[in-house]
């Protein structure tokens, strides 16, 4: 039984083909890309994935259950959590109440009860887990800091504390260096295999930046027109002569 799974997946609107017949399986532990020139259906793919698009056919796959058709919010109490390109940040709460609150919201508690935080035996404890997160992530000296007061890298590991938050086994990040300089993007790559080495979280991600791809999975799926190019570990993508065609020349690949 495959971790997770994608099995002939496709996607339409209207008349456009966004996603075709993708097939993908990821293993426990492994730290998968998907990467693609611009319009390969990347964003798509993880919609579909993540329950915010239902499929056009073909199903996902999670522990041998399938998931695909479910709400975004029953795949992420099931185990399945993305990050999104903006993070969804509450901009007027500090770190730890950004943190706190994504705890509560997986709990099933209601957002109004996650805001003023209403006495019960559980909030100790999410408020010691919402700690650790912020503590493992290296923004405890954020954490009494507005998520709006945060600069931009500090803002992108917030959202990734929110989705830990909610105990993820697979996290899907959705271009988790956007934006970020050298040095941010150094740190979110180290986080993101502690994310995997220290807790064993699966990691699926779609990311435009190739140094990071290449220095960060253990694997590689590369979309084109909607559809499954090349497959492989990071050597073998690299040099992929298809791969290095979709994306019109081999310097916008090269690490």
């Amino acid at each position: 039984m495959s971790f997770f799974s994608v099995k002939k997946l496709s996607k339409s609107f209207g008349g456009l083909q966004a996603n075709h017949m993708i097939d993908l399986e990821v293993e426990k532990g492994e730290i998968r890309g998907v990467i693609g020139p611009n319009g390969a259906g990347k964003t798509t793919f993880f919609n579909v994935v993540s329950g915010f698009y239902a499929p056009s056919s073909g199903t996902v796959e999670f522990k041998g259950q399938v998931i695909s058709g479910l709400s975004s919010s029953k795949i992420a109490k099931m185990g399945v959590v993305r990050t999104f390109q903006r993070p969804a940040l509450f901009p007027d709460f500090t770190v730890l109440e950004n943190v706190v609150v994504a705890r509560h919201l997986n709990a099933d508690a209601s957002l109004m009860n996650a805001i003023f935080r209403h006495n019960n035996k559980a909030e100790a404890g999410n408020l010691k887990r919402a700690k650790e997160i912020i503590d493992f992530l290296g923004l405890e000296q954020e954490q009494d800091n507005l998520a709006a007061n945060l600069s931009h890298g500090h803002q992108r590991v917030l959202g990734v504390a929110m989705a830990l938050a909610t105990e993820p086994e697979l996290l899907m990040l959705d271009e988790p260096v956007a934006g970020m300089n050298s040095g941010e993007k150094a740190i979110m790559v180290d986080h993101v295999k502690k994310i995997r080495d220290d807790w064993g979280i699966t990691i699926l991600l779609v990311e435009h930046d190739m140094k990071t791809v290449m220095n960060l999975c253990d694997k590689i799926t590369v979309l084109d027109f909607g559809e499954k190019l090349a497959e492989g570990l990071p050597e073998e993508i690299i040099h992929n002569k298809k791969v290095i065609e979709a994306y019109l020349g081999a310097d916008e690949i090269v690490a």
